[in-house]
């Protein structure tokens, strides 16, 4: 408990630990209840992970779907953000590990999420990153232009077909959403671009250990899905394992391909935060909280969003957004039912439908027994995800992004920001690479009349303002 400071109360203190979709609408719900809240992330921003792969495949720019977390609140006088990272909750104690100290808490909302899971072949990180963060985005965007930059600097046509093949591990709706994103990114975005390749010959597979992709959804739209992606150009490979992931490609059934680009879409593993809980958990590391979202054994503990396993006629409620939202509410809720000696609530969770974008006008919906697919799929898929984007600024900047990619199939977040270093394969000696091209005395390539360059003055004549 502390002090309000104003007539002697005491106020409760609730301590959230993540800032993302549970994380934040827990702490919204609690605006005009008597407590102070502590919320920890180890980001300054929430984010929204829905649209990840746009930022990924350049799309979007990563403050497109990203605000900072203390500008969201900053209206709300009980909360109070902090910048740092749980190690360890101590539940008997009411007590959060924070590197060398320990946060006290009344009741406490644990809503770190999941990270990645590559099902105990670890070293497969290094070779395929997945898409949980901006950072994930970031580094997929930069293996993924590059792939282009180095297949055109690239001699040898067999390292060339290397560079220009994509495998997408995981035939989930995040696999689905990055496969045609990529497929739209070669054949429409980066077509005209270059001069020795052509990235229309790109080839994107996806790969999905199930017998179908999206298995959230009904067998029909799984099947529209793998035909809308065929018609874009993706290769799908069903009931297939991943036997091996290296720098130079994948095994899959005993059959090498060549790829330098791996991307992860199939597995994810709980927050280690999990286990410090003394609970029980599934396969996946999440969660198994009472139908309250309590943490058994502990009605003052919380757990929501993708770290908890709740389940919703008899199937295990999904790791999506809207999911999130209403158990972070919830948790809000009965916290705010406890501070009056109120009875427990059992969760239910109010399913909004499955939502999944394929590519241009195109997408795959579904709630209840409502199907949908294409165009409209595509413009309720678009509708929903400017709704649930946070700030005004945001939906303003992703609408007039998406009219410009749709009108003039460009992105305009083609930047490679990390240093670029050459590969060892393209940096071989100087005799095996071709001679280069005999330059044009006319057309609109020819350089202009006089000398290109002045002539080498040594290194330190080097103009160093630049």
């Amino acid at each position: 408990m502390s002090d309000d400071g104003r007539d002697g109360r005491r106020r409760s203190h609730v301590v959230i630990l993540g800032g993302g979709f549970g994380g934040l609408y827990a702490a919204r719900a609690l605006a005009r209840e008597p407590v102070d809240i502590t919320l920890l992330d180890r980001k300054n921003h929430h984010l929204f992970q829905p649209l990840l792969y746009q930022v990924a495949t350049a799309g979007l720019n990563p403050s497109d779907i990203a605000a900072p977390i203390r500008r969201i609140l900053r209206h709300q006088k009980n909360v109070r953000v902090e910048l740092a990272e749980a190690t360890a909750i101590d539940v008997e104690n009411h007590a959060v590990r924070v590197g060398e100290r320990a946060v006290g808490y009344d009741f406490l909302i644990v809503a770190t999420g999941v990270t990645h899971s590559y099902f105990a072949h670890p070293d497969w990180e290094a070779h395929a990153p997945g898409l949980k963060s901006i950072e994930d985005a970031l580094e997929i965007r930069r293996r993924v232009l590059l792939a282009f930059e180095e297949a055109e600097r690239e001699p040898d046509e067999e390292r060339q077909r290397a560079w220009l093949t994509f495998v997408v591990v995981g035939g989930g709706a995040t696999g689905v959403e990055l496969a045609g994103a990529l497929a739209e990114l070669a054949h429409h975005v980066l077509h005209a671009d270059f001069r020795r390749i052509q990235p229309t010959r790109a080839r994107i597979l996806l790969v999905e250990g199930g017998d179908r992709l999206l298995p959230a959804f009904t067998p029909g739209l799984s099947e529209d899905a793998k035909e809308t992606l065929a018609g874009m150009g993706v290769s799908v490979e069903v009931a297939t394992k991943v036997e091996g992931i290296d720098a130079d490609g994948v095994v899959l059934g005993g059959k090498r391909i060549a790829a330098r680009t791996v991307l992860w879409a199939a597995g994810v593993r709980a927050s280690p935060l999990a286990t410090t809980l003394g609970a029980p958990l599934d396969g996946a590391g999440r969660v198994l909280v009472a139908d309250d979202l309590s943490l058994p054994g502990h009605p003052e503990v919380f757990v929501v969003g993708d770290l908890a396993h709740v389940e919703h006629e008899g199937k295990l409620v999904p790791g999506v957004a809207p999911a999130a939202m209403q158990e972070g509410a919830h948790a809000a809720k009965a916290i705010a039912r406890a501070l009056v000696g109120g009875k427990r609530v059992p969760f239910r969770y109010f399913d909004k439908g499955s939502l999944a974008t394929i590519g241009r006008a195109a997408a795959v919906a579904e709630r209840d027994t409502i199907h949908m697919t294409g165009f409209v799929a595509w413009l309720a898929w678009l509708v929903i995800h400017l709704f649930f984007l946070i700030g005004f600024r945001n939906r303003v900047l992703v609408m007039l992004e998406w009219a410009w990619a749709y009108v003039a199939y460009d992105r305009g977040a083609r930047v490679i920001t990390q240093a670029w270093r050459p590969t060892a394969a393209v940096r071989g000696p100087a005799s095996q690479l071709p001679p280069p091209p005999a330059p044009r005395t006319t057309g609109p390539l020819a350089p202009p009349p006089g000398p290109a360059f002045p002539p080498n003055r040594g290194e330190g004549a080097v103009d160093q303002r630049a």
